[in-house]
């Protein structure tokens, strides 16, 4: 058995605990993966094409999941956003199913199904990627938009979020080009104008131009390790056919725009005429050229054609959030205890009162976690090491706790 651990593949110094097979030779040994490059390089020279699909078939993702339990995965996470759940599960089963497609005579190349998440900061644009990616296996990217430039300025090029692609993949390029990046804050970086710049812009239309490259499905050469580009630098080279990119940005304001179409796309005086939509619902009515109108190129917009929305949370939802899904954040808090050895319980009455408070900050289900904290920070100050084994909170200690805080002057 020691004989074998000290076995190492005879090209890249690889141990036999570390590869899927070790072939021996006279003095010699090669793991697996030496004999697929090797291949590789056999074929190049002798100008061939290797007989397998385009996408390495150890890099597939395991994908047998129905749209329908897609979204029933996501609701054990996220409590409402039904028609964001239901568009992300069809559009992420059409984007892998395609992957695994084998290609076939005369079948039509099936196009990405990138997606553009619309909603208020809090309302769980990035949970909805994380969560789905979590399901996946597969390698996910969180990129903010605000910090990538154009080529040539101070700041980060979009290729940096191919970086941080294959950092979440351990470098792993097979893995990585079958990944998920989700590009927040996307509306940061609309237009200005609405006519297009004739100069090199910093943060708005350049960074649009810079992103169609990537979102259409291409080779990109990226720095390893990130940071600029120089000439005597060695790139990865990264193909973007396979990697789904999910854009989110709260675009504030586009509400107007939604209504202001509504209501001009109506003509005549009559009142019955005119369309009469709560304000909670204006952005289901959301379509592509609200994106437009807002400050997205439509090249942009061309090569992410699935646009979706997420609902306000009101006082219903920030009370089930608070509860009710897998990771809810009162779970949280009972386990940190827990691993302290101490129960943590609360009066029913102590989560309408959160709710309340956290509807005073705007800031959907982020806001739940900043009371959480100034109730509980005392608490968890003095956990380790606490002689009393049970915790129970109640409502008038919320409050003492939440008026001596930074947020007594919201919750007044």
């Amino acid at each position: 058995m020691s004989e074998d651990k000290n076995i190492h593949c005879s090209f890249c110094g690889r141990s036999k605990d570390e590869a899927e097979m070790m072939i021996a030779g006279v003095d010699a040994h090669i793991c697996d993966r030496c004999v697929g490059q090797a291949g590789g390089i056999l074929h190049a020279e002798l100008g061939e094409k290797p007989q397998t699909n385009p996408l390495d078939v150890a890099a597939k993702p395991e994908f047998d999941f129905t749209p329908r339990q897609i979204k029933e995965h996501l609701d054990e996470y996220i409590i409402g956003q039904e028609p964001a759940k239901r568009t992300l599960a069809v559009a992420v089963y059409n984007h892998y199913k395609r992957i695994g497609l084998v290609p076939l005579p005369d079948a039509p190349e099936v196009d990405k199904s990138n997606i553009v998440l619309v909603g208020n900061t809090g309302t769980g644009k990035t949970l909805l990627a994380r969560t789905i990616a979590k399901m996946l296996n597969v390698p996910f990217t969180i990129v903010d938009a605000t910090v990538l430039t154009e080529a040539g300025y101070v700041g980060e090029d979009v290729e940096s979020i191919l970086t941080r692609l294959l950092q979440a993949a351990d470098y792993d390029l097979n893995r990585a080009q079958v990944g998920i990046v989700f590009i927040d804050e996307i509306d940061k970086i609309a237009r200005k104008g609405d006519n297009p710049s004739i100069t090199r812009d910093v943060s708005g239309e350049g960074v649009q131009q810079g992103l169609l490259k990537l979102l259409e499905g291409s080779k990109v050469n990226v720095p390893p390790k990130g940071g600029r580009k120089h000439p005597d630098q060695k790139y990865i080279e990264v193909d973007t056919t396979n990697i789904l990119f999910i854009a989110g940005g709260a675009f504030v304001g586009i509400e107007k725009k939604i209504g202001s179409r509504l209501n001009s796309a109506t003509l005549g005086y009559s009142k019955e005429s005119r369309q009469h939509v709560e304000e909670d619902e204006v952005l289901s009515y959301i379509t592509p050229s609200d994106l437009k109108s807002f400050g997205l190129i439509p090249e942009l917009i061309g090569r992410m054609p699935i646009v979706t929305f997420m609902s306000p949370l009101d006082k219903k939802a920030l009370r089930a959030i608070l509860t009710l899904p897998k990771n809810a954040l009162i779970k949280q808090y009972q386990h940190l205890f827990h691993m302290d050895e101490i129960d943590l319980t609360f009066d029913e009455e102590v989560y309408d009162y959160i709710v309340e408070v956290a509807l005073d900050y705007s800031l959907g289900a982020r806001g739940l976690r900043s009371v959480c904290e100034a109730i509980l920070t005392d608490h968890m100050f003095d956990a380790p090491g606490m002689e009393e084994k049970t915790l129970h909170i109640t409502k008038e200690y919320a409050k003492a706790q939440i008026e001596r805080s930074s947020l007594r002057k919201i919750s007044a």
